[in-house]
């Protein structure tokens, strides 16, 4: 194993931490006859540990030896990988070595343990070869991840030589890209030591843009606005306000899900973090996926200025915004930035400043937004048929009639008509079991 190991290329930077690499310092211990049998069995049941941490992380089955490598070749991001991602295969002469890479991996899915198992007395090896996981719900693990794992580990299963192994694994970069952007839809940042980092959010909401009943126009906008983007069009920053609960974060949410296969990736990040926010577009923007930086329930107070970091990075700043990155936020306000009544006095009475200056500086951040979508409160009528819509989603029988009135109930003592009360109510009969 550690001399195939030893003969990577593209693939050789794994981290001298990493399940493999600890394991070949092992296998070359034991084939030198370095430790005593007791000593590497323990470093062995380490790695088994961790092994089975991962697989309980991303809900590997089966043979869990075979995942752990096709996650390897999924989420290792090196000169090869990067390139391949959303485009596949190029020809050059970077291709000799990925094969040769892919030929050691072979090697390494078709490892016969069984030496080391006989000479140290263990099992454990063949064990995670022949896995049954514990069923597990999805919100406990990615199941985005485990999925295509397990898809690309089967399939290398019965490929025959590298030059299918190559075949395999640059589809997979086309299709989706490699390591956690090509994984993941969704990412939080955050800084460990200094350095910023991206955090895969594992478990986003499988909501669809059908699911969000009503609001047409809205979703028409915004839709049109990102296809132009994920096709590589001239696309505007959108900003979605409006009534609290009428699905404005519920549409962003749906537009990755919509969007995901075709290369669209979202980073959250909150108001804290908008000084991070040139930092994060350098990191993002030689990638070849599109990228949303989504911002939810945005609003300032007047004694704020994080919206400066955010009015320089849509516009203004020396540096030109990528054409792989747009700017979406959600607000219940219209006007992001609060405003007194003194804002609209043009002078002020001790010192003369003009006051109107104030009121363009404010209301600047919301002109740098190109698409604005408003969502109000729905009438009565409205929302009735949202919650018809979402009954009928969830199988939910009750008379029409009786839907209705009950829904009329429980909107007045839960705070008004919108979406999410009409979402709240029908989760109340889901809980009650009708």
């Amino acid at each position: 194993m550690y001399r195939d190991i030893a003969k990577l290329v593209l693939y050789r930077d794994l981290g001298e931490d990493s399940i493999l690499m600890k394991l070949s310092g092992i296998f070359e211990d034991f084939d030198l006859k370095r430790c005593e049998n007791a000593e590497l069995c323990a470093r062995i049941y380490d790695q088994i540990k961790r092994l089975l941490d991962l697989a309980t992380s991303y809900g590997f089955d089966k043979n869990l030896w075979h995942n752990y490598l096709a996650f390897i070749l999924i989420t290792n991001e090196n000169s090869f990988s990067i390139t391949s991602e959303k485009v596949g295969a190029n020809d050059g002469t970077v291709n000799y070595f990925a094969k040769n890479d892919f030929r050691i991996f072979k090697k390494l899915f078709d490892f016969d343990f069984s030496e080391i198992e006989s000479a140290l007395g263990i099992d454990c090896f063949s064990t995670i070869n022949n896995y049954k996981s514990i069923g597990k719900k999805e919100r406990m693990y990615n199941k985005n991840v485990s999925e295509k794992v397990q898809a690309v580990s089967n399939a290398i299963e019965e490929a025959e030589n590298e030059d299918q192994i190559f075949d395999i694994v640059t589809s997979f970069y086309k299709a989706y890209g490699v390591g956690m952007f090509g994984l993941n839809k969704a990412f939080r940042i955050t800084r460990e030591h200094g350095d910023l980092e991206f955090v895969p959010i594992n478990n986003t909401e499988d909501v669809m843009l059908d699911d969000l009943i009503g609001y047409e126009i809205q979703k028409k906008k915004i839709v049109d606005n990102t296809e132009a983007f994920v096709e590589g069009r001239k696309a505007n920053n959108a900003l979605l306000f409006g009534d609290s609960g009428t699905g404005k974060s519920t549409t962003i949410k749906a537009i990755i899900n919509e969007y995901y296969d075709r290369g669209l990736r979202m980073i959250e990040i909150y108001k804290h973090q908008f000084q991070d926010l040139s930092q994060v577009i350098s990191l993002i923007k030689n990638r070849n996926y599109r990228f949303i930086i989504y911002m939810d329930d945005l609003s300032f107070e007047e004694f704020e200025i994080e919206y400066k970091y955010l009015k320089a990075v849509i516009e203004g700043g020396l540096e030109i915004r990528p054409d792989n990155v747009l700017i979406y936020a959600t607000s219940n306000r219209r006007h992001l930035i609060k405003e007194t009544w003194n804002d609209r006095n043009d002078m002020e009475n001790n010192n003369g400043i003009h006051r109107s200056d104030t009121i363009q500086e404010k209301l600047s951040l919301v002109n740098r937004f190109g698409v604005t979508i408003s969502y109000s409160a729905p009438s009565q009528k409205e929302y009735f048929e949202i919650v018809k819509g979402l009954a009928e989603k969830e199988h939910i029988t009750m008379d029409e009639k009786e839907l209705c009135a009950e829904a009329n109930k429980w909107e007045l003592a839960h705070g008004g008509i919108s979406g999410r009360t009409a979402q709240q109510f029908i989760n109340y009969l889901k809980g009650q079991g009708l």
